[in-house]
């Protein structure tokens, strides 16, 4: 025999001593995995393929739940009896619970859509499927052929014909009643957290359903999806700070994209009339429960439309999405709800800082003034910049939405078209729920020579290792030959997730955030 097959584990990982210290049935995962090996030696000596093969024509559990009223009951026979007669099924699962009885096993099996009960007896299932029945543990992954039919007390049940071995577990699941509680570990170990975390599977697959959503919503109404470069050798599109890299063979830096936006206004310059983006974003910034460094965004761009167009076109993406998800406007979020109903509250971004702060916007003397009380630096920034710390720090929070936040002051919108009766203000919005950004738009500005003038403005004073801090020549000469007026759209997919699922933090939406390194004990 293969030594490797028998070989226990001598140091368990950081993760494993987690686990042991949530679940006292943990701490001696090398004795339970020794046990399972030996299981796993037994299912070859019967003659059983302990790693499985190709499983055709099995079908999903919540399908066959479905099936539940093709059940037929006969009339009582002379002995008092009634016989019951189902639909005969196949389905694939991992195994979640177990109950022994004699000659009878009880077994619930889950895969992506639902769970089922299996009834295994020695007498419907034969010597040698009932040998390997003895040797099933938790988590193991089995088909099984049967009759769908109910139990005495009415519990909807494959009765098994003939059990299939798929693929043998060798450590043990989380203890039932304790179940993974650390944030960290199911985040690390996701695998397990999907299997026994009740509604995480779901979570993720409503992400799923958004995602599709979405590109359902803009494809109907022509929008042409692409793919656009993700190293960047200038790093545009937002502020923000980039994660760097270097190309060998051109020995070149280039910048993991901060933003998907430059490259899609080439596109309009290109004849590309309407067009998205659903892509990977990264940038070198915190964490927290509404930032991961990676995250996926989508934009849009639409020509001949403007920031109005943008509007109208965010609340069908979410009402779309919360449909696709068998969900009305009302969202559950905390203790409370958010109203998804359109049409969404629209409010301009002075408004909102009278009404939240008591100072007149235009006063930035006042404004200077309640920037210092709350602990901001105000030499040497521009009157805006400063408002903008202010309304990020007293107004947003307390934006519970979903609301519109238009016309910010144009001196922070350097990529935005300007008011025609105002310049000082730019055509732009953000979408706040709940105290988030979850959307960003614009009416595109399509004037190279103010936008070269807004970049260079933009530019005095970053830091080199800021983004931005180049001018992207390419992206003025394309405006140069013509952009047409558009708008265009930006939406944390991650956030809009969070929303619409009622998941508090941004790591419950992504199946694989950013950790520290896995380390050894």
């Amino acid at each position: 025999m293969d030594s490797s097959l028998t070989e226990v584990p001598k140091q368990q990982t950081v993760p494993e001593k987690k686990m042991a210290e949530e679940n006292p049935e943990q701490r001696d995962v090398g004795m339970h995995e020794a046990a399972r090996r030996e299981k796993l030696e037994k299912i070859r000596a019967l003659g059983f393929d302990p790693w499985g093969t190709r499983f055709d024509a099995h079908q999903p559990i919540g399908s066959v739940r479905s099936r539940e009223d093709e059940i037929r009951t006969d009339p009582e026979n002379a002995d008092g009896k009634a016989e019951q007669h189902g639909p005969q099924v196949r389905v694939a699962g991992r195994i979640v619970l177990q109950r022994r009885k004699g000659k009878l096993i009880f077994a619930d099996l889950q895969d992506w859509t639902g769970k089922i009960q299996l009834f295994i007896g020695k007498n419907q299932v034969g010597d040698s499927n009932w040998e390997l029945a003895q040797l099933l543990d938790l988590s193991d992954i089995v088909g099984a052929d049967g009759e769908l039919k109910r139990t005495r007390t009415g519990e909807l049940t494959i009765f098994v014909e003939r059990l299939h071995f798929l693929t043998k577990s060798l450590l043990p699941p989380p203890e039932k009643h304790h179940g993974m509680t650390d944030p960290e570990l199911r985040q690390r170990m996701r695998y397990l957290d999907l299997v026994h975390t009740e509604g995480v599977s779901d979570r993720f697959l409503d992400r799923t359903r958004i995602v599709r959503s979405i590109r359902r919503t803009l494809d109907a109404q022509d929008f042409a999806e692409i793919e656009g470069p993700t190293l960047h050798s200038i790093a545009g599109g937002a502020a923000a700070r980039p994660f760097k890299t270097h190309h060998n063979a051109l020995d070149i830096p280039l910048f993991m994209r901060i933003a998907l936006e430059l490259h899609l206004k080439r596109l309009l310059v290109g004849g590309f009339e309407r067009v998205y983006e659903l892509g990977r974003v990264y940038r070198n910034e915190g964490i927290s429960p509404k930032h991961n460094p990676e995250f996926t965004m989508l934009e849009v761009y639409q020509a001949y439309g403007n920031y109005e167009t943008m509007m109208d076109l965010t609340e069908k993406i979410i009402i779309d999405a919360l449909a696709a998800c068998d969900r009305g406007p009302q969202v559950g979020w905390g203790e409370g709800q958010i109203d998804f109903s359109a049409p969404f509250a629209r409010r301009t971004y002075d408004d909102l800082f009278a009404e939240h702060t008591g100072v007149d916007p235009g006063n930035s003397t006042e404004v200077a003034a309640l920037a210092e009380s709350i602990g901001f630096e105000t030499a040497g920034k521009h009157p805006d910049v400063i408002k903008n710390e202010v309304f990020e720090a007293k107004v947003e929070d307390a934006l519970v939405g979903p609301v519109f936040v238009i016309d910010y002051p144009a001196s922070i919108c350097p990529l935005t078209k300007r008011k025609a009766d105002d310049p000082q203000i730019a055509e732009r919005f953000e979408l706040f729920v709940q105290g988030m950004e979850v959307a960003n738009a614009y009416t595109e500005l399509n004037d190279p020579d103010l936008q070269e003038e807004l970049f260079r403005t933009q530019l005095e004073g970053q830091k080199e290792e800021d983004s931005m801090a180049k001018m992207d020549h390419d992206f003025v000469r394309a405006l140069r030959h013509g952009m047409p007026p558009a708008g265009g759209l930006g939406i944390g997919i991650d956030r809009l997730v969070m929303l619409l699922t009622g998941s508090p933090s941004i790591r419950d939406v992504i199946l694989f955030p950013l950790l520290r390194p896995e380390q050894d004990a």
